[in-house]
């Protein structure tokens, strides 16, 4: 309400942090910013656990690609639990399991008996729980603002993990030189469990769904064999083939998640094997981390920036940004430098925050809210789908033509993927709802 006399705002958009009001979004940005602060430190921890065990560029492909292959596979299903059950739950349950698996593997490494097959399967445990858990994570924010200040949430979302992710990739790559890999891993553990009870303490409404949205639901289950079946009693399967209606049907959507399939493959090959594979030859394993710390601040300078945009094409502007993952791959195959490769980490990380907040918004904007963690998993599956073929396929690249030429070709494709994407009419088209209020529907 204008006090009498009161000029009228001109500017009604919502605050920047107008989301921390609603007590279900700081759980459950609370819950994530732990979890990430502990994922920060594991990738670390275990990369460089592999390779004391091994040396082996190749061994280390293997174990980080497992957890991304068992990501693959049961994402889809994670979808469909996010759909059916309360996701906090689902939340709460995954973490625990993580919890168990990170501690299972510190302990091994603690105590001298890892192996590669040993970390082999324990990274594919934690992948799929991890599969488990992220479309509930993913599509549980927006029940817990109001639609006029999704941008805003997911921008302060991803400003919270990003700084943990600075203080755990910094933290991480100091635990590992000083006290070595096993207890960077039993920090991971440690910080999945905290973020379990924070999850725990989230409570929020259902996602609603309409008459005219139950009816569709039923329709296509019926259409796919589960006649006379109700949404809620439809087969996975059934379930499944509704998100995919939902993916398929979004031009702007299969194109960016299929662009992410080849740039993600490459982007994880290059700076997650190897990245410490040209730090242990070149500038050391602490420089290693604050570079990864550097593309994580370069993600929240983005952060502070995208809670701020007003932009009709917000995805048109994300996606153009993503021609920064070019930097960090090619510095590092080109002029591996820590001064250099801090800047393009920094550049790279902020092109990276640009997409994200981008691409968070307009999944929650144009994709119903009952249907949303299983488009979202389709999305997490097409995203990551490649990226156990680039982690395990660049070690023997790195071995038959050097590391630093592979990463150089890996940035060259993410570059040339970046512009197919913006290639796409209705990428560069998607409008934006411009939320003026809380209040905003």
């Amino acid at each position: 309400m204008t006090a009498v006399g009161a000029p009228e705002r001109t500017d009604d958009r919502p605050g920047a942090f107008a989301p921390l009001r609603h007590a279900p979004f700081r759980f459950l940005v609370a819950g994530r910013t732990v979890t990430m602060l502990g994922n920060a430190v594991a990738p670390i921890a275990l990369a460089f656990a592999v390779l004391d065990l091994t040396g082996s560029a190749r061994d280390l492909g293997l174990v980080v690609g497992a957890r991304s292959l068992a990501n693959v596979l049961f994402v889809l299903f994670g979808g469909v639990i996010a759909d059916r059950l309360p996701r906090h739950l689902v939340m709460v349950g995954a973490s625990l399991l993580a919890a168990t698996t990170q501690a299972t593997v510190a302990a091994t490494v603690l105590t001298g008996t890892a192996t590669i097959p040993l970390l082999l399967a324990l990274s594919a445990v934690n992948g799929a729980v991890a599969a488990l858990s992220m479309p509930a994570t993913a599509a549980m924010l927006p029940q817990t603002v109001p639609p006029g200040v999704r941008q805003q949430a997911n921008a302060l979302n991803r400003l919270s993990i990003n700084g943990a992710m600075i203080v755990g990739a910094s933290l991480g790559g100091v635990l590992v030189a000083a006290v070595g890999p096993g207890w960077g891993l039993a920090v991971d553990a440690t910080t999945f469990a905290l973020a379990a009870a924070l999850f725990g303490l989230l409570r929020v409404a259902p996602p609603a769904a309409g008459a005219a949205a139950a009816m569709g639901e039923v329709a296509e289950a019926a259409a796919s064999g589960g006649v006379g079946v109700s949404p809620s009693r439809a087969s996975i399967f059934a379930d499944l083939r509704v998100g995919w209606t939902e993916f398929r049907t979004r031009t702007w959507l299969w194109v960016v998640v299929a662009g992410f399939c080849v740039s993600n493959a490459a982007f994880a090959g290059g700076v997650g094997v190897l990245g410490p594979l040209v730090a242990d030859d070149t500038f050391g394993r602490k420089a290693w981390g604050l570079v990864l710390a550097a593309e994580t601040a370069g993600m929240v300078i983005g952060g502070l920036v995208a809670i701020r945009l007003r932009l009709r094409h917000l995805l048109f502007y994300g996606v153009a940004w993503c021609l920064a993952e070019l930097l960090l791959l090619g510095t590092l195959g080109i002029a591996p430098v820590v001064v250099l490769l801090i800047l393009a980490a920094l550049a790279t990380g902020f092109g990276i925050e640009q997409f994200a907040v981008a691409w968070e918004t307009s999944m929650q904007e144009h994709v119903p809210a009952e249907k949303l963690a299983r488009v979202y998993s389709y999305d997490m599956l097409g995203s990551f789908l490649a990226i156990p073929l680039g982690q395990v396929v660049a070690g023997p690249l790195a071995e038959a033509y050097g590391p630093r030429p592979v990463l150089v070709g890996a940035a060259a494709l993410c570059g040339l993927v970046a512009l197919a994407m913006l290639a796409s009419r209705d990428v560069r088209r998607l409008p934006h709802e411009l939320g003026l209020s809380e209040s905003t529907t």
